[in-house]
């Protein structure tokens, strides 16, 4: 049996950390298929859109601007193995997107970019906006912020007397089944912001968003520091991978 070709370490020290083992090619250059692949997934993105690529493919249009000489589809798919799927990778932290053969800073800074950017979009249709009215906006920004995230973070949206969100902050970063949280100091930022009322939101890395028994006990502890300071908790969001929960659609406040 014919056995494949393997480089030597001493040829793989030719490569960049961000550069694949590839035949060389002349400086500023990348092999025409690779050059006719990538304008063909071009073509189909500005066709179809994202909808007409799967999740690697869409990540290769990715990671072109960060890796230019070499085909970038086996590192796509690594990436989507080793995380699951295309938001996964995004969210990933570059500590661990670093631990992927092949990732380098360019890549890590591409997507760090894109991920950045959905953020800031779908933050900017929820923000200063009316939360009744934008509801399903509001749900939409918490998965795309952190539904995703491995480690567990708490978030709180502040509203005026009006109902409009006036600030969004991340109170805390945990560990994977836990974050700490202290309800003066969440009291503190609504006075501070001159807020009649603000919503919790955590995530589940696990998924699964059903709340845990210190949850519940959390949220009655911020809920009373609230009330006796006249602010409203209008609800307590857990964010799981692919649904949420209401704490007050569940009446549990």
């Amino acid at each position: 049996m014919t056995q494949p070709f393997q480089f030597s370490d001493s040829q793989a020290a030719l490569f960049a950390p961000d550069e694949a083992q590839v035949v060389p090619v002349p400086a500023g250059a990348a092999p025409s298929y690779i050059r006719d692949h990538r304008a063909r997934l071009r073509e189909r993105f500005m066709i179809g859109g994202a909808d007409a690529l799967p999740d690697y493919e869409l990540l290769e249009l990715v990671l072109f601007r960060a890796i230019p000489r070499r085909d970038v589809k086996p590192l796509a798919r690594q990436l989507i193995e080793t995380f699951g799927d295309f938001n996964r990778v995004l969210s990933a932290s570059a500590q661990r997107l670093l631990q992927v053969p092949g990732v380098g800073d360019a890549v890590v800074g591409e997507l760090k970019i894109i991920e950045a950017a959905a953020h800031r979009l779908s933050r900017s249709r929820v923000l200063q906006r009316h939360v009744v009215s934008s509801w399903d906006a509001l749900i939409d920004y918490c998965h795309t912020c952190m539904a995703h995230r491995e480690t567990e973070q708490f978030r709180i949206l502040y509203l005026d007397r009006k109902n409009v969100l006036i600030a969004d902050e991340a109170q805390a970063q945990g560990t994977v089944d836990h974050v700490p949280v202290y309800p003066r100091e969440v009291v503190k930022r609504a006075l501070e912001l001159n807020a009649s009322a603000f919503i919790l939101v955590h995530n589940h890395p696990s998924g699964d968003p059903t709340p845990s028994s210190a949850d519940i006990e959390m949220t009655g502890q911020i809920q009373a520091a609230a009330t006796a300071l006249d602010i409203t908790l209008h609800d307590h969001l857990v964010i799981g991978k692919s649904r949420e929960l209401s704490f007050r659609a569940e009446g549990l406040l």
